[in-house]
This record gives C-alpha cells, sequence and structure tokens, in this order.
C-alpha cells in the first residue's frame, strides 16, 4: 500500500485537553485557512458552515498560548484570516506526527489489509 493511500484510511486525533481534540478535521480547517486566507472559504471547502468554522476556530485560539489563527473584519475590501506563527508550528507538528504514525504502522496495516475477507465493505 502506498503511504499517501494509508494516509488517507489512518485518521491521528490527539486529546489536548477533556473534551477537546486535533484530529483531521480541525487540521484541514487551519491548512484551508492558510491556503484561502479566509475562515469561510476553509469552511465551505469542507461543507461546513460558517458559524461551525468560526466555533472551531476559537476553540483552537483558546487552546493554545496564542491564536493559531488571527481574523480582520470585513468592510468595503473584505476581511480574512491567517494562520499565526503557532498555528504554521501546530499544523507542520500535527502533519509530521501523523505522517510518523501512518510510517511506523505501514508493514502491520498492509498485512491487516490483505487478511480481510472479501465480504468486507460490502
Amino acid at each position: 500500500m502506498k503511504s499517501k493511500e494509508l494516509a488517507e484510511l489512518v485518521r491521528l486525533r490527539l486529546r489536548l485537553a477533556p473534551g477537546v481534540d486535533l484530529g483531521p478535521g480541525k487540521a484541514d480547517l487551519l491548512e484551508g485557512i492558510r491556503e484561502t486566507g479566509s475562515i469561510s472559504a476553509a469552511g465551505r471547502r469542507m461543507r461546513m458552515s460558517y458559524k461551525r468554522a468560526w466555533q472551531l476556530v476559537d476553540e483552537l485560539n483558546h487552546l493554545f498560548d496564542r491564536p493559531l489563527v488571527e481574523a480582520s473584519k470585513g468592510g468595503s475590501r473584505g476581511g480574512g484570516a491567517l494562520l499565526t506563527a503557532r498555528g504554521k508550528d501546530v499544523l507542520t507538528r500535527y502533519r509530521r506526527m501523523h505522517a510518523a504514525c501512518c510510517a511506523a504502522i505501514a508493514a502491520d496495516f498492509s498485512a491487516l489489509h490483505k487478511h480481510r475477507s472479501s465480504k468486507a465493505g460490502k
């Protein structure tokens, strides 16, 4: 199994505080903000409501010692958002941990995958 295929099958979820996880959804939201410069655009990419995207950003911003996302209000020129240095660091570390997990389990996952029943997934 190729590493990209495995990365799509393995979901890393980190419990950072009681009831607060950092997982693939929040990481993808941060990445979307980095790429689009907008919380709403990043949320739309993920088929997430504007309100939900803002709730997740607020949760992440309060979880760390410094905000992960800085947003500017709209107006005639429109608003925007960007990842702070802390946000970039958190996203990079999450992606690196996910890749390390995938590398660590690749052989065993492949073996399990080969032994699946032909009825699996039907």
